[in-house]
């Protein structure tokens, strides 16, 4: 009769069944999804560059975080049409806001 050991089973638990150990980066994504991840960044640099010419300290902050909040509020979100169109207001948004920077 054949017992089974439990350091047996330890050996290969954290492997899947196909014998290929799990990955250990995580989710992979589209290409799509890498895609807009990229033009989320931009968006993101180009705000953040853009705050730094608000003359006033305090509307400097506040803009810096009204859009940090922003962006935390939304990353999980994994619809590309929803990322997508994120996007696309937030450009429009920070265009306008550049506009009022630029007046002051």
């Amino acid at each position: 009769m054949h017992l089974l050991r439990p350091w047996a089973f330890q050996l290969t638990r954290g492997y899947t069944p196909a014998g290929k150990p799990p990955s250990r980066l995580g989710k992979t994504v589209s290409l799509d999804h890498f895609i807009q991840r990229g033009k989320v960044l931009s968006l993101w640099r180009t705000i953040v560059r853009g705050c730094r010419k608000i003359p006033d300290v305090r509307t400097r902050t506040e803009t810096l975080n009204f859009a940090r909040d922003e962006f935390k509020r939304n990353k999980n979100i994994d619809d590309l049409t929803q990322i997508r169109y994120l996007v696309s207001t937030g450009k429009t948004q920070w265009e306008n806001m550049e506009r009022l920077i630029q007046g002051l």
